[in-house]
């Protein structure tokens, strides 16, 4: 026994740590706490979809990486220039069209270098120098680009990515699209703004739809600075500051081509340029030189390099310096430097928060709507409860003085049979005999008497009510036409009280057949669920309902056929059984009557006594029971059915609500999860 309890045991244990869900370990970050959220939301339970896995992906990432920082604005407002700028380097193309058609993340790497993202999922890289061939919208093939990703060895991309965007106004409705998009993601907006077309009605549209939610974190920068005089630069950024105060925290005006021309030539710069062509050619010469013992081929380039290092450290940078803050572009590296660089990793992850609770909103809302596919077929059972019940009222009102009807016609064909019997009771001469004594010889004698008595016609009877015109069967058969009639109408009636029903749930299926998700990362299979209830709604709700009303109408049907057989068998017999009772009582009687004639008289059957014995023979207490009475037997029926109608009734709504049960745990776990980013 010992040795099966251990057995046993062990088997537990195996199955425990077989089938046991552990916890998942998570790092102890902000990143790992996104990670537990991203699990939590696409455990199976909510059957999640590809678009939310791809949204919380998306998120996961965002913690990983820098918060982005969008520049955006108008078309040719010299966005592209003005990064070109912060970078300090040539990279991005620039022109008097929208050349700017694809959406460039510009982060850190250790060197220059370019990724294509096509929209099949594919990436290529290419150096830094071809990026002009990815993104001019004059160029046809670029279909297929989703996006470019630009990687620069540069400090400030270690906690802020910037997204050069297509430009807002541009005459690409896909190009101002892409933008909008990127905007609803990112943690903080540059503004960028030709100085002269600050503050138009155009930019102010655009300002309202996405500017209030980065006030805190938003910079205007007033572009080409160097085509006006400080007085007019001076009005226009108090102009906007006063305009915009809602949507930015500091205007600055700048030129981006004179921040340009002299970040480019700064020392540091010029240094890290002639490096990366030094490596480039060391790299390309070591190839061609593969099998060589020394570096010895390489000693000619090393000296120009180191030439050119020192001809850089040598220049008189003072006018360089001079150009740099006449471009202004240090207080927009300062605004970044000192605003949003500090905070982005707070606003970071503060907007991720945001959206994952953005997301269990939504996917709380999408519970909501399957929540009221059910809330609204309840409400269409319960509903549909007082009308059903008024429709049995109805039907046993209406039926009721109908079937009386039927009671009164049987009654009547009772009536006649035992008029037509007391009718052809007849007078007959009849006679008894009695012994007398003669008073002088004292010798008895037998004396015969003629007396009156009574008899009952048979054959007359029989000929008028069932030979010559078959009256009896004629009526009977009009009552129970009549009462077939009125079968097929109870039965009928019966099977509208389920076409209503049936009427109302077809109705609410319509609605809900091809019930579809109405936000992208709501759940396919959730709403696929929904769309098969509905399919399945004869099984799952009217089939009951009916099986209940056709068993109804059977037992109606089996009642009736009943009450049918007892009326109209052995009719005949009946009535000569009835007239074979009197015909004994007018015997018992004459016989009594002969034995003492004073005392007993020969009595004539009544014609109400005649129409008793007649409904005793035909069962008429039980005619009367199943027609007439009050609780009759089609009320006894009704109150059957009504009571297994609405029993049903409360076991479908019964059901439905508890189909609502998992959407109810489901959207209380997303509560859970929304309230843990407060």
């Amino acid at each position: 026994m010992s040795s099966f309890k251990n057995i046993f045991q062990n088997f537990i244990q195996e199955y425990k740590e077989a089938y046991d869900k552990k916890a998942l370990p998570y790092e102890d970050s902000f990143l790992g706490d996104v990670h537990k959220i991203k699990d939590k939301l696409l455990n199976e339970r909510f059957l999640p979809s590809l678009e939310l896995k791809q949204v919380l992906d998306k998120q996961i990432r965002r913690s990983m990486y820098p918060m982005e920082v969008a520049i955006a604005g108008q078309f040719s407002s010299g966005k592209s220039t003005f990064l070109n700028a912060l970078l300090s380097k040539d990279i991005l193309p620039t022109g008097i069209t929208p050349v700017t058609s694809k959406v460039n993340f510009i982060n850190y790497g250790t060197e220059y270098k370019l990724k294509i993202t096509y929209n099949s999922g594919a990436q290529e890289f290419y150096s830094i120098e071809s990026i002009s061939k990815f993104t001019d919208q004059r160029v046809s093939h670029l279909d297929d680009i989703k996006y470019l990703t630009i990687y620069a060895p540069l400090e400030i991309l270690k906690d802020i990515s910037f997204v050069d965007t297509p430009g807002l106004n541009s005459q690409s409705q896909n190009d101002t699209q892409t933008t909008k998009n990127i905007l609803k993601d990112v943690g903080g907006i540059i503004w960028l703004s030709m100085i002269d077309n600050a503050g138009k009605l155009s930019e102010q549209e655009i300002l309202d739809d996405y500017m209030p939610y980065f006030h805190t974190k938003s910079l205007c920068v007033l572009n080409q600075k160097d085509k006006f005089t400080p007085e007019q630069i001076q009005t226009t950024k108090q102009y906007i500051q006063e305009k915009f105060s809602k949507y930015f925290s500091q205007v600055s005006a700048i030129s981006a081509k004179m921040a340009l021309d002299a970040r480019a030539l700064e020392k540091h710069i010029l240094i890290e340029n002639s490096l990366d062509k030094v490596v480039k050619d060391f790299t390309l010469n070591l190839k061609e030189n593969f099998d060589a013992q020394n570096l010895n081929f390489f000693e000619k380039n090393f000296s120009t390099f180191k030439e050119q290092i020192k001809s850089i450290q040598s220049k008189d940078s003072t006018k360089n310096k001079a150009l740099i803050k006449e471009s202004n572009i240090q207080e927009v590296l300062d605004f970044i430097n000192n605003t949003m660089r500090p905070n982005a990793t707070v606003a970071k992850q503060n907007a991720i928060k945001n959206d994952l609770k953005n997301i269990c909103n939504i996917l709380y809302t999408e519970y909501e709507t399957m929540l009221g596919v059910y809330d609204s077929l309840i409400l269409v059972l319960q509903n549909g409860q007082e009308p059903m019940q008024k429709s049995f009222q109805n039907i046993n009102k209406l039926y009721s003085i109908k079937l009386l009807d039927t009671f009164n016609s049987i009654e009547e064909i009772l009536q006649e049979i035992s008029s037509q019997i007391y009718t052809n009771i007849t007078i007959q001469k009849t006679k008894r005999y009695q012994i007398s004594q003669s008073t002088f010889f004292k010798q008895e004698k037998i004396q015969e008497i003629e007396f009156e008595s009574f008899f009952i016609d048979t054959e007359a009877v029989l000929k008028n009510l069932f030979y010559d015109d078959e009256k009896i069967a004629k009526m009977i058969k009009r009552s129970m036409k009549y009462f077939t009639i009125i079968e097929s109408s109870i039965a009928n009636s019966l099977e509208d009280i389920y076409e209503q029903t049936h009427t109302q749930v077809s109705q609410w299926k319509v609605q809900y057949l091809l019930i579809k998700k109405t936000r992208a990362i709501g759940s396919d299979l959730e709403f696929s669920n929904i769309r098969r209830f509905a399919s399945q709604i004869y099984e799952s709700i009217l089939n009951d309902f009916h099986i209940s009303i056709l068993a109804d109408i059977t037992l109606l049907k089996k009642e009736n056929a009943y009450f049918n057989a007892t009326l109209s068998y052995s009719n005949q017999q009946k009535v000569l059984s009835c007239m074979l009772h009197f015909e004994e009582q007018i015997k018992q009687s004459e016989e009594l009557h002969a034995k003492n004639p004073t005392q007993f008289t020969i009595q004539k059957p009544r014609e109400d006594e005649i129409l008793e014995k007649l409904k005793e023979n035909f069962s008429f207490v039980k005619v009367e029971e199943f027609l007439s009475i009050h609780r009759n037997y089609l009320f006894k029926i009704l109150k059957k059915s009504q009571a297994n109608y609405l029993q049903i009734n409360e076991q479908k709504i019964k059901f439905v609500q508890e189909c609502k049960e998992p959407y109810l745990k489901k959207m209380s776990i997303l509560q859970e999860i929304s309230q843990g980013f407060a």
